[in-house]
Formats: C-alpha cells, sequence, structure tokens
C-alpha cells in the first residue's frame, strides 16, 4: 500500500458498491455475506441490512433509501488469502432490484423481470435527475452456457422497467456524463467502455440498440487481458473504471483520448466512489482482499443526484 492510500476497513467478504454519505460513512454491499454495511469515518463497521443472495451495486435513491442490484448469489473460492467467485450459488433463484430502509433495515424487492425475462445478474446502477435509475445485467455462466444480457432504465416506485439497450456482452459498471447527456457501459470480459448518447431520462438519442457497436461509441478497448469492472465519473466527466487483472483504476476521457491508470494492491480492484467536502476523496473496494480504500484523488468527482 502507498502512502496516499489508507486502509478504511478490511476483513469484509468482497466488498462493492461504494456509496459515501454526507456524514462522512461509506455504504457497501458484501457480495459473499449478502448483507449491506455501513463504515464509519473510524473504519468501524455495522450491518444495515441482510439482503441475502448476491448484493452487488448500490445506490441513493430520491427517497433516500438504497437500492441494490442483487445477482442471486455466487460461489466462492478461497485461496492464497483472497476470496474469488467462481460462478452462480447452488441456491441461486435469479436477480433482481432490491429497496432497503437504510434506517430499519427493512429490505424489499421492486423487479425481480423485465418483459417476463427473469434478470439474471443485476450488477450496477446509477440514479438520473428525473429521479429514474439505469442498471446493467451482468449474466451468468452455467457450464457452457452465457446469459446474453442488456442495460434497463426503471422508476424506483416498483410500476415500469423497461430493456433499453440489447444485446451487450457481460455490462457491468454504468454511470451518467455530468449533463446527463450520455450514458457509459463498462463489458466485464471485452475490457471495453461505451458510451450511449441521451435524449432523456431513460431514452437513448437513437433508440433501442440492436448491437452496441451499431448506436453506441466505443471510447476504449483495454489491451491484453484486463476487464472492466464498475464506474464513477469526475465532475470534469473523465469515466474512472474499475479494472480487473491489472489492478487498478483506469481513467478514461469523454473524447475517448489518452488513458491514464492508477495501480492498487489487489487484482480485484472492483469500483470507485467519490466523496468527503470537496469530492476529492477515492473509496476504493479492494474485493479480493476484503478492504475499502481511501485516497486523495487529483480531480473531484462528480456529486451523485440523490446525496
Amino acid at each position: 500500500m502507498d502512502i496516499e492510500t489508507r486502509v478504511l476497513a478490511e476483513g469484509l467478504r468482497f466488498p462493492e458498491g461504494p456509496v459515501a454519505m454526507p456524514d462522512g460513512s461509506v455504504l457497501v454491499v458484501e457480495i459473499a455475506a449478502g448483507r449491506l454495511t455501513s463504515i464509519r469515518p473510524d473504519g468501524t463497521t455495522s450491518v444495515v441490512a441482510e439482503t441475502g443472495g448476491g448484493p452487488n451495486g448500490a445506490a441513493i435513491g430520491p427517497d433516500g433509501a438504497c437500492y441494490v442490484c442483487n445477482n442471486g448469489g455466487m460461489a466462492w473460492l478461497e485461496r492464497d488469502g483472497r476470496l474469488l467467485p467462481v460462478g452462480a450459488a447452488q441456491d441461486y433463484r435469479g436477480g433482481s432490484i432490491q429497496k432497503i430502509d437504510i434506517r430499519s433495515g427493512e429490505v424489499s424487492t421492486l423487479y425481480t423481470e423485465c418483459d417476463g425475462r427473469p434478470f439474471s445478474a443485476p450488477n450496477d446502477i446509477v440514479f438520473d435527475r428525473a429521479g429514474g435509475f439505469w442498471f446493467t445485467d451482468n449474466g451468468r455462466t452455467a457450464g457452457r452456457q452465457r446469459d446474453v444480457t442488456g442495460v434497463f432504465y426503471a422508476t424506483p416506485d416498483g410500476s415500469s422497467v423497461r430493456e433499453v439497450i440489447f444485446p451487450m456482452v457481460s455490462p457491468n459498471g454504468i454511470g451518467l456524463a455530468p449533463d446527463e447527456s450520455c450514458l457509459y457501459v463498462a463489458e466485464t470480459v471485452t475490457g471495453r467502455l461505451w458510451a450511449f448518447d441521451l435524449v432523456g431520462p431513460g431514452e437513448l438519442a437513437s433508440g433501442k440498440t440492436v448491437t452496441r457497436g451499431e448506436r453506441g461509441r466505443l471510447l476504449v478497448g483495454l489491451p491484453g487481458y484486463q476487464l472492466f469492472d464498475s464506474l464513477a465519473v469526475e465532475d470534469c466527466g473523465n469515466v474512472c473504471v474499475a479494472t480487473l487483472v491489472n489492478g487498478g483504476i483506469t481513467i478514461v476521457p469523454p473524447d475517448g483520448g489518452a488513458i491514464e491508470h492508477v495501480a492498487f494492491p489487489d487484482p480485484g480492484t472492483t469500483n470507485i466512489c467519490f466523496g468527503g467536502p470537496d469530492m476529492s476523496t477515492a473509496f476504493v473496494t479492494l474485493s479480493t482482499t476484503g478492504r475499502v480504500v481511501a485516497r486523495r484523488w487529483p480531480r473531484p468527482g462528480l456529486r451523485l443526484n440523490c446525496i
């Protein structure tokens, strides 16, 4: 660990989906433990809610509740001090979008399907200014079969969910440009970051996609064996994508120009969020080693809509 990075919490069971709260705490899901956890500024932790399954991405909605993408549960392997996901859990029953009252810990399920097709493994989520949210379904592998999935838009009252982008290859991280004119989606296994122009809440400029390359713009495709996970956006518009194998954060300009890589000491660097009074503290999940770390970032992150 370099001197610029401090460990905020450790001993977590594959932390993901960090959310920096106004009181200085950070919410994270623990995928392998099936729970939502709060990390206080002094590093102490407490369980907010037991979600079951595999809570993945998280975001605060306009009503102050925490909305969670639940991938349905995963199987795990512990090796050389690291915790590794190795496919779907034996008791996997499908993915869902959950709503959590962070005061009472009450958990309710909003969505389990779209147009009669069950969700496979919802992964990451972001709210827009209109109060709706975008989310990805990363899919799952079963033997020699792999789900073909996409990107969805939904309302937080549980009344409407639509598939907007299909097909994609393991869509994972998702975020909005500062002016919300563009939606960013990272694909895991391809190591690609896509941009889709928007004309309104839940509406692509080009209509529903037939292929992602037909109506989306490829901002970057990483060379070699590197995988993309979740993402956050800087206030200036740069997209910060957590990068697996080559553990760290890949920073991509919105015009797809020269990228930058900030290394972190875990090949399972899975997510980043921004917080602090000036939004210049990055909170990064080092998932396979069970840690959440904090680091001063050179530029402020984009303040999320509902926090």
